[in-house]
Parts: C-alpha cells; structure tokens; sequence
C-alpha cells in the first residue's frame, strides 16, 4: 500500500473570526519532513469594512511558509519588512532566535468584498539552525520555476523537482510542489524526499487508484513512487523532506528542540522584550502554558 497514513483536518481560530483546517501536527505523526504545522486557510469571504487580521505575535524555532489562492495579506515583522502576500508567491519567514510580525487586510481591499484562501505552513528549523539569525524571504510568483507536462503543470515552489530547482532559500531538505491535473490525467511521482505527502486544497484526487477524501492529507510510505490521477480534475500539494532531527516541543507560536527555549520565550514575550513591528500598537497576549510546564 503506497499511502502510510491519512490525517483528517479540524478547524482551529486563529483569532478575529478567522478559521482555518488544521492538518499537522497529527496524531499519528508530527511532522512531514520539516513541516509541522499544515493550515488551510479558507476560502473565507469578507464584507466591505470587515477585518480578518492577525496581530503582532511571536516566533521561535520554525520558518513560516505562506502561500496564497485569492486575496492578498499584508505581512510585517519586527526586522522592518513591509510585504504584500499575492496569490503565487511564496514567502519564507525565519523565525530562528526570534521575531513578531502581524498579518492584515490591505487598506486598500478594506472596502471591498474579497475572498483570502491559502496556506500556510511552519518548517521546523534544524537543530544547528533553532537559533539562526531572524530573516524575511519573498519569491514573487513569476520567479516560481514552473514545469508543463501532458495534463499536468507543476510549480516548484521550494526545494528541487522535474530539474527545477526554486529559489526559496531552506536549512535542511525540504520539497513543496504545486500540481494542477486536468481533468482525467494523472502525473508520476518519483524521487520523493523520505518522508513526503499529498493534500488537494480543490478537487479530489485518487493515489495509485486510492482516493483521498477532501481535507485530508495523505502520507505517503518512504521512498514510494505513486500515480496521482484525478477524474474530474484537481489542484494538490506535495510538501515534504528529510525526517526531522529529533523531537520538538511546541507551544503557541513557539517551536524548539528544548522545552526551557520554549519557556524562556513565553516570559520574554510577556515581559514585552521581543522588538516591536515597527508602527504597530497591538499584540495578542501570551495564553497561559499548560499546566505541566507550570513551576509555580
């Protein structure tokens, strides 16, 4: 059997009425490769007026991933980047020893009705790298190397695939692709990273004749090549690469090989000692640390 696992989504507020599936971390498996965190965000519709932002908040540990569908998201961070997110570009955030940013609605999309749908995932940084200087990368999307075959196209957008190879800097091995197959095609996949998997944010797509059920991502079995067919057409991911160095804790925003890092963050943060985005005024307070992490 090529499929190892299936990881069924729930829905997680991120704050402000915005939802998304959440697919990693599972029970089964933590991570996929470096990724550790899968959200599906959306489609979500906005009214003229309304807002769906996420104020300033904290990192450690992990490297943010979003990719967009629709709408458009206006990134900022405490290193003083101002960024506009766009259907097709991918945007890498180090997090590394520490940074806040904020994700907001453009002002200039504020009184229109708009649609926001995408993804964004967190890659676990390496060990050697937990503690790598804070940094911000965007690849606009016609830097996106894109590969066309027989009812397939396949955009690389991080790592390398097809004799493509993306542009988005990584720490480790990492592989994100995204597969457009018309309808009644089907794409080989081979040379897969170790551990690797598939999740189709529109349509349904069938896995060596095995088919996938919407909002569920389908761990593939290490090393496998697979047929992926779709009968009435479909958009999947394949994220993936080497397994990661070891356990990690996660907390909130936070992500470390060492559970005391994780906790020395959270006072930071309530202590107000991470550097501030630049002209923002708002940040979402740390929730209380669970229960067995308490010394008090």
């Amino acid at each position: 059997m090529t499929i190892a696992h299936l990881f069924k989504s729930h829905d997680k507020d991120l704050g402000g009425g915005f939802t998304v599936r959440r697919i990693l971390p599972a029970a089964a498996k933590q991570s996929v490769g470096p990724f550790l965190f899968f959200d599906h965000m959306g489609p979500v519709e906005a009214e003229p007026g309304t807002r769906h932002d996420v104020r300033p908040h904290p990192h450690i540990g992990l490297a943010t991933v979003t990719y967009l569908f629709e709408g458009a998201i206006m990134h900022r961070d405490s290193l003083g980047t101002e960024q506009r997110i766009e259907p097709g570009a991918i945007n890498w955030m180090t997090a590394g020893s520490g940074i806040v940013h904020s994700e907001r609605t453009p002002e200039d999309l504020l009184e229109r009705k708009r649609r926001t749908h995408g993804l964004q995932l967190w890659a676990a940084l390496p060990r050697e790298h937990e503690e790598a200087p804070a940094a911000f990368s965007h690849t606009p999307a016609d830097q996106i190397p894109e590969v066309q075959l027989d009812g397939a196209k396949v955009r690389v957008l991080v790592g390398t695939a097809l004799g493509q190879t993306s542009p988005v800097p990584t720490f480790a091995e990492t592989l994100y692709l995204d597969v457009h197959l018309d309808a009644g095609a089907a794409i080989e996949l081979d040379r897969l990273p170790e551990e690797a998997a598939l999740y189709a944010p529109f349509g349904t797509i069938e896995v060596d004749g095995e088919p996938v059920a919407a909002n569920t991502m389908a761990m593939l079995e290490p090393g496998a090549a697979v047929r992926v067919s779709s009968r009435e057409g479909a958009r999947f991911v394949v994220i993936g690469g080497a397994p990661l160095d070891g356990k990690r804790f996660i907390f909130w925003n936070f992500v470390s090989t060492s559970r005391e890092r994780i906790e020395q963050a959270a006072h930071d943060w309530e202590a107000d000692r991470f550097v501030a985005v630049p002209g923002e005024t708002e940040r979402i307070p740390l929730p209380p640390l669970p229960a067995a992490w308490r010394h008090d």
